[in-house]
């Protein structure tokens, strides 16, 4: 039987960052009118690498019969060669939320990122600060990544059908990165590409925004959580997703091995707990076969959407 997230009393002594989390986690429940934002079902289902993953031609994940295939940009070196850049970590996962809310508010494919830097991070959830290794510089590398990548998505539909399709995620785009005393002439914009934006704008999972900010600290949180949402809008009986599975659809940066296949196990479980602390609807429960699901409330209604299916 799958047992109901433990009550606040319940749990043990928690550390700092685990006290953050609770503090985070409460008003969220406390708030009964959230902003909401958006994600397209295809990155709830799958998503991008949590590290670089260095120099290879193309990355992959699976989640069942969904297959994505995320093949990297080039960057202009120095000496005038280039090299492959992938999209990577918990930015261009807020980049990639910020992309679907505002085609999925605006109706556009066209995105404005405000009339400053320090508006738009704000957006984001960030302090903006300089330096080498400082916010607005992490920022605008993973931007480049992720705009520069492009994912083929491939639906194995068994003997008698395959589907599959390759997207860039923007067309073209024009960034100002001056200092917000010296406001550009023109804004700051994004054109996602034709494909893209119709895969937003026809396929949106509502996400609750204090919940995405609360457990940005990781991102495999946010991917859980993201997959949960979706996945409870049309689970209709108990399953079991097992551990091979997931850790083709969330270990990307393990070994497929007996001590990585462990590690992930323990991070899984980890990271699930902690989205239990904001999504408290959801029953689930981790077993020695895999995750067991029951049919759960979606953690945003999906107001007259309609549910998704795989």
């Amino acid at each position: 039987m799958v047992n109901e997230p433990a009550s606040l009393e319940d749990m043990p002594r928690p550390k700092r960052t685990s006290v953050e989390l609770l503090r985070a986690a409460a008003e969220v429940w406390d708030n009964e009118d959230p902003d909401i934002g958006y994600l397209t079902r295809l990155l709830t289902q799958t998503n991008l690498p949590y590290r670089d993953p260095g120099d290879v031609p193309v990355w992959s994940r699976q989640n069942g019969n969904v297959h994505l295939r995320v093949e990297p940009g080039q960057r202009r070196q120095p000496d005038g060669t280039y090299r492959p850049i992938y999209p990577y970590g918990i930015l261009p996962r807020l980049l990639l939320i910020w992309m679907s809310s505002q085609a999925v508010k605006t109706k556009s494919p066209t995105l404005v990122l405000g009339p400053s830097l320090t508006m738009f991070m704000q957006e984001l959830g960030l302090k903006p600060t300089g330096g080498a290794k400082g916010s607005i510089t992490r920022l605008r590398d993973q931007m480049e990544r992720l705009l520069k990548a492009r994912l083929s998505v491939e639906v194995d539909g068994g003997l008698d059908r395959d589907q599959a399709g390759q997207i860039s995620v923007a067309l073209r785009w024009d960034l100002f990165w001056g200092k917000d005393d010296q406001d550009p002439l023109l804004p700051s914009t994004i054109q996602l590409s034709t494909d893209f934006f119709n895969e937003i704008v026809q396929h949106p999972v509502p996400l609750n925004m204090q919940a995405l900010a609360a457990l940005r600290g990781s991102p495999m949180r946010l991917d859980i959580y993201a997959w949960l949402t979706w996945r409870m809008s049309y689970l209709q009986r108990p399953t079991v997703v097992p551990w091979a599975g997931l850790m083709l659809q969330f270990g990307s940066n393990l070994a497929d091995s007996k001590q990585g296949r462990q590690q992930f196990r323990r991070d899984f479980a980890k990271h699930l707990r902690e989205v239990q602390l904001v999504y408290r609807e959801a029953n689930v429960e981790v077993t020695d076969a895999g995750l067991a699901m029951r049919p759960s409330r979606t953690h945003v209604p999906f107001r007259g959407m309609r549910a998704l299916s795989a």
